[in-house]
């Protein structure tokens, strides 16, 4: 049995890249592994790990992803900071779905030591 790559565009199983933040048997280390594990729950629909990497100042009160949009890929077009060194960081990056796609430049910060998400910025 072979097993597909993961949703986030890195060649490995689901189960060892972006499976392992879902479940909380990790943490992502970098505002990238970040950008890419909640593109990925936005493809599981995972809305309760969305809401968990969300800062807390921005985060939504509810969150409820559109299960008709097919996630077809994800592509980083640049990151700024967002490593193991710093406490803040920007992905850029295009999400492709079924007829059309994203163009954002996110921004990430270190709460309590963990990576969240902040806000993004639409871009054409």
């Amino acid at each position: 049995m072979t097993r597909r790559s993961c949703p986030c565009g890195l060649p490995g199983p689901y189960e060892a890249c972006c499976g392992r933040y879902h479940s909380g048997s990790a943490a992502a280390s970098t505002a990238e592994a970040l950008m890419r594990s909640r593109y990925c729950a936005f493809v599981k629909g995972d809305a309760g790990y969305l809401l968990r990497t969300w800062h807390p100042r921005t985060r939504p009160g509810t969150l409820e992803p559109d299960s008709g949009t097919r996630w077809t890929g994800l592509e980083i077009l640049g990151t700024t900071d967002g490593s193991a060194f710093h406490s803040a960081g920007t992905v850029e990056f295009r999400a492709s779905y079924r007829g059309g796609s994203l163009h954002e430049r996110s921004r990430f910060a270190r709460v309590d030591g963990a990576w969240v998400y902040v806000d993004g910025e639409f871009l054409p």
